[in-house]
């Protein structure tokens, strides 16, 4: 047998005993893939059943306490002004006409009879303490649910001389109400004004007419159930040329992309131009 470390001389056997030790050796430093997947699959394992183990600790434990949900805070709401010296001074003297009165952030308001609203006013105006002189607004609010009485007629007075200021509301139908120009000159026109757009009317105007809108208009534009978008009507067929179906997709088109501008009067001005057959911007020649 030739000896370790020697090279085997030509025609020797080679020593297989040695070789299969070697590779034996080899096989037990380098574990087989079989062996390394084996490890993997425990360690996976182990690793979820530590995962498990926090969850089911977890929903042992008694959790922390959640911080209570913050109420949102209240606004300010109006308070029964019953009690105010201007309102009993008014029941006093109309009684059951002064129907209720509220108070909001310092605005008084009062709710009146309809029928007595001149009256009241001129009351008011004549108060040798606070003499409400001025009328700084008169407007109206629609309110469709409320079958009996859909409109309501508002009065912001003002008195200069002692700087206070009451808020009056008059609920009205379709019969309308008593005008207060008699009272105050200048109502004329905000009276005007609510009967153009909202179509209350104002029994005894000095010259109850449209003054935004032209006299054969049909409609109330303030009002809730009047439609938002232009519509065609007698007046528009009047006045108007013809409203094609092509024109009426090309506004859709306009108002889809936020384009209302084009819905205004300009608009008409260039359906004429189309319509006469002009150019409306001439090509360079």
């Amino acid at each position: 047998m030739a000896e370790e470390g020697k090279p085997a001389e030509p025609g020797s056997q080679p020593d297989t005993s040695s070789e299969q030790r070697t590779q034996d050796q080899a096989r037990a430093a380098k574990p087989s893939s079989l062996t390394a997947d084996a490890e993997k699959d425990a360690q996976v394992e182990a690793a979820k059943a530590r995962v498990t183990a926090a969850k089911e600790a977890a929903a042992a434990a008694p959790g922390a306490p959640k911080a209570p949900v913050k109420k949102k805070e209240e606004g300010p709401k109006p308070v029964d002004a019953s009690s105010h010296p201007l309102v009993r001074k008014l029941r006093d003297k109309f009684d059951a006409a002064v129907i209720e009165a509220s108070e909001f952030l310092g605005q008084l308001s009062i709710r009146i009879e309809p029928s007595r609203v001149v009256e009241i006013c001129d009351t008011l105006k004549q108060d040798p303490e606070t003499p409400f002189n001025y009328l700084s607004d008169l407007t109206c609010a629609h309110y469709p649910d409320h079958r009996e009485a859909p409109f309501e007629v508002i009065y912001n007075l003002y008195s200069i001389s002692a700087n206070e200021r009451v808020r009056l509301k008059a609920s009205v139908n379709g019969e309308g109400i008593e005008s207060v120009t008699g009272v105050w000159p200048s109502a004329d026109w905000p009276e005007r004004e609510v009967y153009d757009l909202f179509g209350v009317a104002f029994h005894h105007h000095p010259d109850l007419r449209r003054i935004l809108l032209p006299p054969d208009w049909e409609g109330h534009p303030l009002r809730k159930d009047y439609p938002l978008e232009f519509v065609e009507n007698r007046w528009t067929e009047n006045h108007l040329p013809e409203f094609t179906d092509v024109q009426k997709e090309q506004l859709e088109q306009r108002r889809a992309y936020g384009l209302e501008i084009l819905s205004a009067s300009p608009e008409r001005e260039v359906r004429e131009l189309f319509k006469s057959g002009k150019e409306v911007m001439p090509k360079d020649k």
